[in-house]
């Protein structure tokens, strides 16, 4: 079973090359492309030179038309994207493969996610569940990109990325995939790391606030008298998933201070608050 793995790029050498590092030492079949959009940062110097990925310097029109891009060349049985600031854990690829393999009636596959700051603190675990359509249209998709997979016969299904967002992208086409029935499962176990950079286009509060207010406005939205509800309910099925019990864990990770090699982490949370030792 092949993946096929994009990565958009723009302005983000650094980060980049982390988040290569952490595909390369998949031990698995793969395939790692990397859409940049014509940095200025000195990314072309160095990226065209590693073996590791498939490079292509072209402009695009935003993170979801370079997945689009990377999507339409890629080879792969299994199909994600992982952008420069984030980084798959070991074996990843190893376990997912096997679960796709016993599983062959699942589209879509999500993970656990661990968000850290600058140095690879952990910050926040986020523990996946199931997405909720209205859950997702009323409030946000707690679902993140850097751990779903899904089948390349989604793209062949016409299941592509609407390039028109710029933010929420992500969210309207889980929320698409949720409409049409495709299949979705967890993997209730950390795949991979969200790297709070301060730059983010996730966590771009204007332009996501925007985007949801005109995805929003479209007549079949669900009424917004329904939002606190929903949140209860998806707060509730975290609970119930464990999603807010205290933890402790061993993680490995590729930092600004060491891209060569993984230092390994162990992040316990105490209450609300997060212990590295």
């Amino acid at each position: 079973m092949k993946f096929s793995i994009i990565t958009p790029s723009f302005q983000s050498s650094k980060w980049l090359k982390l988040c290569i590092a952490s595909v390369a030492d998949q031990n698995q079949d793969f395939e790692h492309i990397v859409q940049d959009s014509c940095s200025s940062d000195g990314t072309a110097a160095w990226l065209l030179q590693d073996r590791r990925v498939k490079a292509f310097i072209e402009k695009d029109a935003g993170m979801y038309d370079a997945v689009n891009r990377g999507l339409a060349k890629a080879q792969g049985d299994i199909c994600a994207y992982l952008n420069c600031d984030e980084q798959y854990l070991p074996r990843t690829l190893g376990r997912i493969s096997s679960f796709f393999a016993a599983h062959p009636e699942i589209d879509i596959v999500f993970g656990d996610v661990l968000v850290t700051d600058l140095g690879g603190n952990a910050i926040s675990y986020r523990r996946a569940i199931r997405p909720s359509a209205n859950h997702i249209r009323l409030s946000h998709l707690s679902t993140f990109s850097c751990a779903t997979f899904f089948r390349r016969r989604l793209l062949d299904q016409g299941h592509w990325l609407d390039p028109k967002w710029k933010s929420i992208g992500d969210a309207i086409w889980i929320h698409g995939m949720l409409g049409a029935n495709r299949q979705m499962a967890i993997y209730p176990e950390l795949l991979s790391i969200f790297t709070l950079t301060g730059t983010n286009v996730s966590t771009d509060n204007l332009i996501s606030a925007e985007e949801k207010e005109k995805w929003g406005a479209q007549s079949d939205a669900p009424s917004p008298l329904l939002r606190k509800w929903h949140v209860m309910l998806h707060r509730l099925r975290k609970l119930m998933a464990g999603a807010y019990r205290k933890r402790t864990f061993d993680y490995e990770i590729y930092t600004l201070d060491s891209p060569d090699r993984r230092v390994p982490f162990t992040a316990k949370r105490v209450g609300g608050a997060w212990k590295i030792r």
